[in-house]
């Protein structure tokens, strides 16, 4: 037992100078990884706007893109299949923005629309393409539940400067994109242009989700971009800090999904890169220390403790109820403000609530009871 537990770590190391001596594993990892870190860091403005689910319509909406793009050029070029999945994406994410701003409908029934009519589209023009000569190695089939084994080199050169792109523009406009998340009102009053600033993380969303469909496909990449930043904005208080680790935990997603795919025979890299992620998410939403579902459950615990200790504490006398004032009053002296400060008898109660006469001030003048008129 002393002779396995010591060999374990052993084991594991030489397992994962294995993994990185592979050429495909390194570039697939790669690729991954910069998916999820892109797919972090506008994740968190798509959580913090309400609008998770654009990335889930953009991904459905790619599809007919994707066919569209094969049959017209009848190229196999993942290059030349994105471009037509980002033309259909971004048209569909312009449908549903227009739709939501110019008419009664919401943006939720909006984007479920164009999400539904996009995706049914895609999927009649993938049957009608199936049918065809040639069409079944093209590859489509990849881009609805993602294969990331066909990613090289050429593919994470074009991560890596997307993700430069977009990196830099929310370090430049960050002060732009964190009042359109969090205040438009206020941004336009200040005379910013939240609308270009919306705009721009609509496009950044879209451009993210069209990249990340090769890996993870059309069905789970909105999943990619949510459970990084829910998990992110269980640990930090400020935007810049779940940005940071939201791009954190997409990384670690893509490298430790690929990792497990790769060990596990029969085991997409897909799928297993958003169950990692969704891991992550489900660990914060229980076990952080500030918004954690423990952490609450413990204060909840304690201030429940210190109120038991508070109320034993606390003499009988001084720990009832106070009297109803509402109730029927009983038999004594009331006394009001007079103006020269002095309190004087206003009335005295008999015990059935009548006023009676009171007594008189220090003028000899008698007070008379409050029922009487003037």
């Amino acid at each position: 037992m002393t002779a396995a537990l010591v060999s374990a770590p052993r084991l594991a190391a030489g397992t994962l100078a294995a993994l990185m001596s592979d050429y495909t594993f390194r570039t697939v990892a790669l690729g991954a990884a910069i998916i999820g870190l892109m797919s972090g860091v506008v994740g968190c403005f798509s959580v913090l706007r309400r609008e998770a689910l654009l990335a889930d319509g953009a991904s459905h909406a790619a599809l007919p893109g994707v066919v569209a793009a094969y049959l017209i050029t009848g190229s196999r070029d993942a290059a030349v299949l994105l471009a037509g999945a980002a033309a259909s994406a971004v048209l569909a994410a312009a449908a549903t923005v227009l739709t939501a701003r110019r008419t009664r409908i919401k943006f939720e029934s909006a984007l479920a629309v164009a999400m539904s009519v996009f995706f049914g589209l895609g999927l009649a023009l993938m049957s009608y393409a199936q049918r065809l000569p040639g069409a079944s190695k093209a590859g489509l089939a990849r881009f609805i539940y993602g294969e990331a084994s066909s990613i090289v080199m050429r593919d994470v050169c074009a991560s890596a400067v997307l993700a430069l792109m977009l990196t830099a523009l929310v370090c430049v406009f960050f002060r732009q994109f964190k009042l359109a998340a969090f205040d438009p009102e206020y941004a336009a009053s200040a005379g910013l242009r939240s609308g270009a600033a919306g705009g721009a993380l609509t496009a950044m969303t879209v451009a993210v989700t069209v990249l990340g469909i090769q890996a993870v496909g059309a069905v789970l990449m909105s999943a990619l971009l949510i459970a990084p930043a829910v998990a992110a904005r269980q640990w930090t208080r400020s935007l810049a800090g779940m940005t940071a680790l939201a791009a954190v935990f997409g990384a670690v997603s893509g490298v430790a999904g690929t990792a497990y795919s790769s060990l596990r025979e029969g085991v997409p890299t897909g799928p297993a890169i958003v169950v990692t992620a969704s891991v992550i998410a489900g660990v914060s939403l229980l076990a952080a220390p500030g918004r954690g579902i423990a952490a609450k459950l413990v204060r909840r615990r304690r201030l429940r403790r210190r109120v038991l200790a508070a109320d034993m504490s606390v003499p009988e006398g001084l720990g009832r109820t106070p009297p109803d004032v509402s109730a029927a009053p009983e038999q004594g002296t009331h006394l009001v403000a007079t103006p020269d400060g002095e309190g004087r008898p206003a009335a005295t109660l008999d015990g059935e609530g009548r006023a009676a006469a009171s007594a008189p001030d220090k003028d000899g003048r008698g007070g008379g009871s409050d029922a009487g008129g003037a």
